[in-house]
């Protein structure tokens, strides 16, 4: 069933993608924007018409093949079959969880990331940094927005200790069920714009949805009195047009957000750690007991947190295991499967 959609360029087209099709391509091809990613279906928006359609069957393996939300495709103007994905401006992935560690697209073509946590026993300084590596990594801009303000009455202590993790990072305190609050997020959400949502289940991305489009129509049901999380979770990704014209893409809440192939986004959040790691005597450094290390003389002055250095070794060992390539993942477990 075909209805009237928005046009490309309200839709985030932008020369980027326009330069990639060929004459041909431009006089056989629509390109369309992935809405929706379903089990076997997606659903497209095109200059003037939306469809659902069925995807390639792609290797299952080559996860980069599959299209993600927000991706721009080509489809043959007679049968709308999907041609080719056209090259991402950004991508966001991640290892799924389980055994396997199957990569797991999450979004494409975002202009802004908001990393939303609440105000309360769901804010965390280990999961927002590995949030920000994530944006940093793909060049996307972050946001941090913290909800439910109304139940603290020292919601500038959440904002301070994310000001905290890296000089400059926006920081955006709302009531996501206040829309004069809410509006302060509008800049991010004007024309083709597209801003991404992602954080825990429970933290209010429904409701903050629902308020920055100025309707009900995800669901939501009021939090657990037990442990704050929100017994309505998001299970579609898929982009919701706001009032401002931008795009606002709902992810499901996370349990494991593993990072992979994410160097330069450790480099960056950690910036103070690395700069620190350059000062040490030695270059092979391991940061524990050599003398004239820059980053343990640093935990000693007290200016840097010994639960930060923590944190980023972690992140380093984590992100060093999934670059890795899944055959040799597999080898390395089933040597240490002979040696228990």
């Amino acid at each position: 069933m075909e209805s009237q959609g928005p046009t490309l360029v309200e839709l985030g087209w932008r020369p980027f993608f326009q330069a990639q099709l060929s004459e041909e391509e431009v006089q056989r091809c629509h390109p369309v924007r992935v809405m929706a990613v379903y089990r076997g279906k997606i659903a497209i928006t095109g200059d003037g018409f939306e469809k659902l359609i069925r995807p390639d069957r792609a290797d299952p393996d080559a996860a980069e093949d599959h299209p993600a939300v927000g991706d721009w495709l080509l489809v043959d103007r007679e049968t709308f079959s999907p041609v080719r994905i056209l090259d991402r401006a950004s991508l966001f992935k991640r290892r799924a969880a389980g055994h396997g560690r199957r990569l797991q697209l999450i979004a494409a073509n975002v202009d802004t990331l908001f990393i939303v946590m609440s105000c309360n026993q769901d804010f965390n300084i280990a999961r927002l940094e590995r949030y920000l590596v994530l944006a940093r990594e793909v060049g996307v801009n972050p946001i941090v927005v913290l909800t439910k303000i109304d139940l603290t009455d020292t919601p500038e202590t959440f904002a301070d200790a994310a000001r905290e993790l890296q000089p400059g990072l926006l920081v955006q305190t709302v009531n996501a069920r206040d829309p004069d609050s809410v509006a302060s997020l509008a800049k991010w959400c004007g024309t083709g714009q597209t801003v991404a949502l992602m954080g825990s289940s429970g933290v209010g991305k429904s409701t903050l949805v629902n308020t920055l489009r100025g309707s009900d129509s995800l669901a939501t049901q009021a939090v657990r009195e037990a442990d704050g999380k929100g017994r309505h979770t998001t299970t579609v990704r898929e982009m919701h047009r706001l009032d401002q014209g931008g795009w606002l893409l709902d992810t499901p809440g996370m349990r494991e957000l593993q990072l992979s192939d994410a160097g330069g986004g450790l480099a960056e959040v950690f910036e103070d750690i690395v700069v620190l790691a350059q000062q040490c005597r030695f270059t092979n450094c391991t940061h524990e007991t050599e003398p004239d290390c820059a980053v343990q003389n640093a935990i000693a002055d007290g200016t840097l947190e010994p639960s930060r250095l923590k944190r980023w070794r972690g992140l380093v060992a984590e992100d060093a295991l999934n670059t890795t390539s899944p055959a040799w993942r597999r080898s390395r477990q089933k040597q240490n499967g002979r040696r228990r």
